[in-house]
């Protein structure tokens, strides 16, 4: 058995299956929906489809992340049984959750000074999160130590590479990443913007793409344009969506046509309620091992 633990936030958007059966610890984020506080649990306290019709509905969302008190009350009975941590955040470049686990590690070193807390900041989001997580699960059962798989997590966090895109531009008006004039004219036009993660962890905008079709196969493309090995990649891919199954499931049938070497079939999941209170209904994301990013 480790003698540590791996431990990231819910935002990493798995299941809570696929974290207890890959021995993955994790805390939750909160959010609020009309006025009420929950926790972002992988759907275990709201589904999915319930949240995302509320949102569709017209309800108001809020998120809040983990505080460094929060943390210290996590950690804490990890490092009373004697184990080391290894903890990963959400992207910096989104949210301040990795500064209040730095804040909780700083304050318990002092007081376990014979344990080692790890801290890495994913520079990630949604299920690239977690495929980044779910690697690291690997090379730990593979026998590698906590401060090798530290060293080798900040070395390769960016070369997991997050593409999105939304078929629904509401909610990025609502949230002010776009103006309301450029979510009108976009709407119309059935634009489809096309994102992704920079190397400091945030949502650009690349690309305007009129037309759902003309979107699920840019993305596609991206992916052969930036995969370990091009069209004979043979990594793990995951796919999160936002109460759009249909998308999620025309890409990854593009994906798998399109890379016959892929580690297994394309594994879909929910863009949990955390990231889902900003992007709303109609958001994929294709994550995959390929060029670390550089810009």
């Amino acid at each position: 058995m480790s003698t540590y633990v791996l431990s990231c936030c819910s935002t990493a958007d798995l299941t809570d299956q696929h974290f207890q059966q890959r021995n993955i610890n994790y805390i939750c984020f909160h959010y609020m929906l009309n006025g009420k506080q929950y926790s972002d649990d992988l759907g275990k306290s709201m589904s999915f489809d319930a949240f995302y019709k509320a949102m569709a509905d017209g309800a108001d969302t809020r998120t809040s992340q983990v505080n460094a008190d929060e943390f210290v009350n996590y950690f804490t009975p990890f490092l009373q049984a004697g184990k080391d941590i290894l903890h990963v955040s959400l992207s910096s470049g989104i949210s301040g959750v990795s500064n209040s686990a730095c804040i909780a590690r700083d304050e318990l070193m002092s007081k376990y000074p014979d344990r080692k807390i790890f801290i890495v900041d994913s520079m990630g989001a949604s299920s690239g999160y977690g495929m980044l997580m779910d690697k690291m699960a690997d090379l730990r059962d593979e026998g590698m130590d906590i401060e090798a798989l530290h060293q080798w997590t900040e070395a390769h966090k960016l070369n997991l590479n997050h593409w999105f895109f939304s078929t629904d531009l509401t909610f990025y008006v609502k949230g002010g990443r776009i103006s309301k004039a450029s979510g009108w004219f976009g709407t119309m036009l059935k634009i489809c913007p096309l994102l992704n993660m920079d190397d400091l962890g945030r949502l650009i905008p690349r690309f305007k793409i009129r037309g759902k079709n003309k979107v699920i196969h840019a993305i596609a493309d991206k992916m052969e344009e930036f995969a370990d090995d091009k069209l004979d990649y043979s990594g793990k891919c995951y796919i999160s969506h936002s109460a759009c199954i249909e998308d999620a499931k025309a890409v990854a049938s593009l994906v798998e046509a399109r890379f016959p070497k892929l580690n297994g079939k394309v594994e879909i999941y929910s863009v949990g309620t955390t990231i889902g209170s900003h992007t709303g209904p109609g958001t994929v994301a294709l994550f995959f091992w390929g060029d670390k990013r550089t810009r």
